[in-house]
């Protein structure tokens, strides 16, 4: 008997110590020291060596319950960043992402690839923009302090000497290119710069459980900001074997946007500020096409998901199973209103697309109530579309912006348009 209770007793002591162990080998950054962002850089670099994991709790030692960061959380391969129902923010002084895979940024010629980053949320987490952003919008955008027309966007730096007059791609929330192996759940972000989730060149990819509060104007000191290009996830080169799922909210632009671009001569290099991506616009070849990506169970107040290819570059085998676009009486409609619930094709952004660089595209369930439910600008093959309910202004509910004669073995079964009282 006194042997069985002197074994139940060190099985319970051995528990204990693995308890405790366990728990000491929790890395956040409230064990370091120095700004928030310094902290949080901290404790991922100690982590890269011991746990690779860290988690960013709720309260931070600095008495408050905000992260505010100045400049990008940088992941490195084999990285899993825990938010546990934390809120965090871009400062007003930062010009940068909130998170980039570390392989790339300004000056990275030669980016090589990381693998398996994961940032996965816990409970309530919340993504925050600036509250008076220096700069909005892409590349292709003059930063302004007041509405005008053209290709603008708000930032306070607009007009300042030394800084920079348009935007970049440090105006996208989470910008993750070279990594094969990545997973982003249950998040919530809000009023992001430009796109709030960018993918250049990534490869086996889950995202999941996402929901945006991103409309197209800001609140600046009382006073409405227009902030434009405010895509929720854009898939850019090379993006392979993407499962997207549960993504909803309230967006200025395109729900999910996916973009194979053969933008001649209009290239940028790896690591160039001046870009709206972080790693080179140039088009090499199959392995920056665009491929096996999956979407399920969409909802926004704007468009859904946009398919974009041009001149030799690809986008093939997508699937589209649930997305719906509707119109908010309480937000205003970007850019006049809905043009569309699917996408297929897309213009201005270089040649043509070549006949059948998009194919093997298929989607089902779409309800729409915008311009059309499903749009084709380029001369697609091989898709199919089957099952939406339209209610918006089109005659049809497919909309042709091409001579049909261009188009190969594309069906539409069981789209219908109806009334909406």
């Amino acid at each position: 008997m006194r042997a069985m209770k002197f074994l139940v007793v060190l099985i319970i002591a051995i528990q204990s110590l693995s308890v405790n162990a366990n728990s000491a080998q929790v890395i956040t950054p409230n064990d370091f020291t120095g700004s928030d962002i310094e902290r949080i850089q901290a404790a991922i670099n100690a982590a890269k060596k011991t746990t690779h994991k860290i988690v960013i709790p709720q309260r931070n030692s600095n008495g408050t319950n905000v992260w505010k960061i100045d400049s990008a959380i940088l992941l490195p391969s084999h990285i899993t960043v825990i938010l546990d129902n934390c809120i965090i923010q871009l400062s007003d002084s930062s010009r940068d992402n909130m998170f980039r895979s570390d392989n790339v940024g300004i000056g990275i010629t030669h980016p090589v690839w990381n693998y398996n980053i994961s940032i996965v949320g816990v409970g309530d987490v919340l993504l925050r923009g600036a509250n008076n952003p220096r700069s909005t919008g892409d590349a292709y955008r003059t930063l302004t302090l007041t509405p005008e027309k053209g290709r603008v966007s708000y930032g306070s730096d607009a007009g300042k000497n030394g800084r920079k007059q348009k935007g970049d791609w440090r105006n996208n929330l989470i910008q993750i290119a070279y990594v094969d192996g990545f997973i982003l759940k249950n998040v919530k972000i809000e009023n992001s710069h430009a796109w709030a989730i960018s993918f250049e060149r990534t490869h086996n990819a889950e995202i999941s459980d996402i929901r945006f509060n991103n409309p197209e104007t800001i609140l600046i000191n009382g006073v409405q900001k227009k902030v434009y290009n405010k895509d929720g996830i854009n898939l850019r080169h090379g993006c392979k074997y993407f499962r997207i799922n549960n993504i909803t909210g309230i967006n200025g632009d395109d729900l999910i946007a996916l973009s194979s671009l053969d933008a001649a001569p209009y290239y940028h290099t790896n690591g160039d500020v001046n870009s709206y991506q972080v790693t080179s616009t140039k088009w090499s070849g199959p392995e920056d096409d665009t491929e096996q990506v999956f979407i399920t169970n969409c909802q926004t107040n704007y468009t859904g998901v946009a398919i974009r290819a041009s001149d030799s570059a690809s986008i093939h085998h997508v699937y589209v199973n649930g997305v719906i676009t509707k119109a908010r009486p309480d937000i205003p409609a970007p850019y006049g209103g809905s043009p569309y619930t699917l996408l297929v094709g897309g213009g201005g952004y270089g040649q043509a697309s070549i006949p059948g660089k998009i194919n093997n595209i298929f989607a089902m369930n779409l309800m729409g109530d915008g311009k059309s439910l499903i749009l084709i600008e380029s001369p697609i093959i091989n898709c199919q579309f089957m099952n939406g309910i339209y209610t918006g202004t089109a005659q049809d509910p497919v909309v042709y912006k091409i001579d049909k004669t261009k188009i190969k073995n594309v069906g539409a079964v069981n789209l219908v348009k109806v009334s909406e009282d």
